[in-house]
């Protein structure tokens, strides 16, 4: 008769690697072929510029020919700036050097890359992709193409229910002579400082998106006329009554805005999405023609 016998062996249980040593880089801006274009930080340096001898090849005036290098000791990546005519940023603020998070923001010259580094990256850079079909990437705004699906929406719901609907297209005064005058660098900031100002106003039922260049759109549901041109006033004042600085540069900006609203009395009429925009636009160009920095509803 055999014995059986229990033997009672320590189990170990082994830890998934996190990774944290591996990274790389997303262009999120500007919009073009490149955008959304991964760079595995696969060496222990990358140098990023202008010149054809860079591992990440950044052909744009903004950008100096040995901008910035990218760099890893152990498991921690860092950058540092090259002496760069522009400068070099992380999450908005100038860095000569400075170890790099996941998630941070790069800014090098006006292009702008987001890092992702440790064990997620494979999602990361997916979300990030999905990020960037709706959102614009130098703003935090949403982009046109989610906006008009946005409305779109609203407006099927403002026809369906009998409620209104208030749309505001503004824009800066005076944006060209911005850049001529300042760079377009400093464009930049004043589009993505204009933005940051007006999103801590926006509830998470209402929308603000970068229509195009320097034009953007407010989307209000269940907002009558009267209240989205006191709210169109609200948004001019946070953005005219502080000035703006950069690189040690004070100067006002202005915005003009059109107000455009369907009451919805007429329950299940057809409504025309560019129809309703042109409403607003139009009431913008009256604004500029009044001389700017105020509401036309």
């Amino acid at each position: 008769m055999s014995e059986w016998k229990t033997r009672i062996t320590k189990v170990q249980v082994l830890k998934p690697k996190t990774g944290d040593g591996e990274g790389c880089l997303v262009l999120i801006y500007p919009p073009g072929p490149d955008m959304g274009r991964r760079w595995t930080l696969g060496a222990d340096e990358i140098v990023l510029g202008r010149g054809s001898d860079c591992d990440i090849l950044i052909d744009r005036d903004s950008v100096s020919r040995r901008h910035a290098r990218v760099y890893r000791v152990d498991d921690q990546w860092s950058v540092e700036d090259l002496g760069s005519t522009n400068g070099s940023y992380i999450n908005d603020m100038p860095i000569q050097r400075a170890p790099l998070r996941d998630g941070d923001f790069v800014k090098i010259g006006s292009a702008i890359f987001k890092f992702l580094s440790g064990g997620t990256i494979e999602t990361s850079y997916h979300e990030e992709i999905y990020r960037m079909t709706i959102v614009d990437g130098l703003t935090g705004a949403h982009n046109k193409r989610y906006f008009l699906e946005f409305l779109e929406r609203e407006m099927a719901r403002c026809s369906r229910y009998g409620r209104p609907l208030s749309l505001l297209m503004f824009d800066i005064d005076h944006f060209k002579s911005i850049n001529d005058t300042h760079g377009h660098l400093t464009g930049d900031y004043v589009l993505k400082e204009m933005a940051r100002r007006l999103l801590g106003r926006i509830r998470k039922e209402e929308l603000l998106a970068r229509y195009g260049g320097e034009e953007f759109a407010v989307v209000l549901p269940e907002t009558g006329h009267e209240n989205a041109v006191q709210f169109a006033e609200t948004l001019r004042g946070m953005v005219g009554n502080d000035a703006f600085e950069y690189e040690g540069d004070h100067f006002t900006v202005t915005i003009s805005i059109g107000v455009a609203t369907l009451e919805g009395h007429n329950q299940g009429a057809p409504l025309d999405i560019m129809e309703f925009i042109r409403e607003a636009d139009a009431k913008l160009f009256t604004a500029k023609r009044n001389g700017r920095n105020c509401v036309v509803g």
